[in-house]
């Protein structure tokens, strides 16, 4: 495996495989790998001929400086688990070759309500910097297929709009792949590992939740069975940030269902300091 840490090694290693006729897997992440990193690894070996992976905990997406220092950083277990993985290329940039001018960063991205809800409301500035760091990284890489898990249900929707203001929709295949969950359900994260033994069994109630939401579905008003969830997660001591059933396609939030609309839950709230995230398609 090739670790790179600037653009430059990045971009010749690209440019020389695109000549090849090659095509490039991207697997953007921050790091603290596990599981459901691993799975978009082996998508992207399905179809791709190269993968690259990067690593980078970007400080511009996140609104409380407090959580990006207490991030978990595990970069030696990572870089194994990649190589077990058969990854191509690691790049692993600082934030001064991401960030070359420095920080904070003002350009903006047209996201229009997607920022305005759920997380966008939540973590005000998040979503932009989330662009900032993607846009960078998407033109150095310069991939064909990327991959990111449903567990980022918005991000994903977030980084499909970027595709489209950066005029390469076209050009870059997104990939969304399904959550990957420990054996009790909940959702694999790298903010996981931050959970003491009693939190990480509280945690559960989560996909509990969701899986509530999913079974108890019917046409007619949703907002009692979030109501029903929202309370299940504060029986366990969570902080809830939201628990909303909204439109699939918009995430615009879905007061009463027709039977036929594609639903998701999507749901974010804090135990013992930690924000967890997570969501499951209904129907």
């Amino acid at each position: 495996m090739n670790i790179f840490e600037t653009t430059g090694e990045v971009q010749e290693y690209v440019k020389e495989a695109r000549q090849n006729g090659k095509l490039i897997g991207f697997v953007p992440t921050m790091g603290a790998l596990h599981q459901g990193h691993l799975s978009l690894i082996e998508a992207s070996r399905a179809q791709a001929d190269e993968t690259i992976v990067s690593i980078f905990v970007n400080p511009a997406q996140f609104n409380d400086p407090a959580d990006y220092t207490k991030y978990p950083i595990t970069t030696d277990k990572d870089i194994e688990m990649l190589k077990k993985s058969r990854t191509n290329v690691l790049f692993l940039p600082s934030v001064q070759e991401v960030y070359p001018d420095g920080l904070p960063v003002f350009e903006r991205y047209d996201l229009g309500y997607l920022e305005t809800l759920l997380e966008g409301a939540y973590r005000p500035g998040h979503f932009q910097g989330v662009c900032q760091v993607m846009a960078r990284l998407l033109n150095v890489v310069r991939t064909n297929h990327l991959y990111m898990g449903q567990k980022d249900y918005q991000q994903c929707m977030v980084v499909k709009r970027l595709l489209e203001l950066l005029g390469i929709d076209k050009l870059v295949e997104l990939h969304i792949c399904p959550t990957v969950r420990e054996p009790d359900g909940l959702a694999m994260s790298s903010r996981n590992l931050r959970l003491t033994p009693s939190a990480r069994q509280k945690a559960v109630v989560i996909y509990r939740a969701l899986r509530y939401v999913k079974e108890y579905l019917y046409p007619g008003h949703v907002f009692p069975l979030a109501a029903t969830a929202r309370e299940m997660l504060q029986e366990e001591q969570m902080q809830v940030d939201y628990f909303e059933i909204a439109d699939a396609e918009t995430l615009s939030p879905i007061i009463k269902w027709d039977g036929q609309t594609r639903l998701v839950a999507v749901t974010a709230a804090f135990i013992d300091e930690v924000r967890l995230i997570d969501n499951m398609l209904l129907n």
